[in-house]
């Protein structure tokens, strides 16, 4: 993206905002493309590097009205401030919520599928010596104390995912919440 794309969005998404207030938040932004060009960066690196204009605009707005209730203490400024980080949590559910349900659609397949291989040593490591499994009874139950480890190895990965996993959301709805609070408790 170029820089001339980048400010027009986020000049865009920052209407209805102070003029002044407009024209310190691009020029602020407008620095950052000049380091980045002093720098040896490409105009696409450092927009990249911003991030998503229409977001940061989002962003923005939602600190302005936090900052106007701040200092107003009024009944339209709170509700002005909820509505604004109401929005961008809107936003960030229609975008997050299919990427959530297909990871955790995921993250359930994986386990059933541990799960499974789990009870698949459970039988190889009691059933194959009685069954005259091809290498005989000691492959049978060395393949099923092997499969019963690795099953518990990929349990416990799997455990660590999903608790960074959760551990990430946890960190991303306090920022929301951040934003929310002073105007949750007035």
């Amino acid at each position: 993206m170029t820089r001339q794309a980048f400010l027009a969005r986020l000049r865009e998404g920052l209407r209805g905002l102070p003029a002044q207030s407009v024209t310190d938040i691009v020029a602020d932004y407008e620095a950052h493309f000049n380091d980045g060009e002093a720098a040896g960066r490409t105009e696409a690196e450092v927009a990249a590097a911003l991030g998503d204009p229409d977001r940061l605009a989002r962003e923005i707005r939602a600190e302005s009205t936090m900052a106007r209730w701040r200092e107003e203490r009024s009944p339209g400024a709170a509700a002005a401030a909820v509505f604004a980080v109401l929005g961008l949590g809107a936003i960030d559910i229609l975008i997050l919520l299919p990427v959530l349900m297909g990871v955790g659609a995921a993250l359930i397949g994986f386990g059933v599928a541990i799960i499974v291989c789990f009870f698949v040593g459970a039988f190889m490591f009691a059933g194959g010596p009685f069954m005259d499994p091809p290498g005989g009874p000691g492959v049978a139950i060395l393949g099923g104390i092997g499969f019963m480890a690795g099953s518990a190895s990929a349990g416990a990965i799997l455990t660590i995912i999903s608790i960074g996993l959760m551990n990430a959301l946890v960190w991303y709805g306090r920022l929301h919440y951040r934003l929310l609070k002073p105007a949750l408790e007035a």
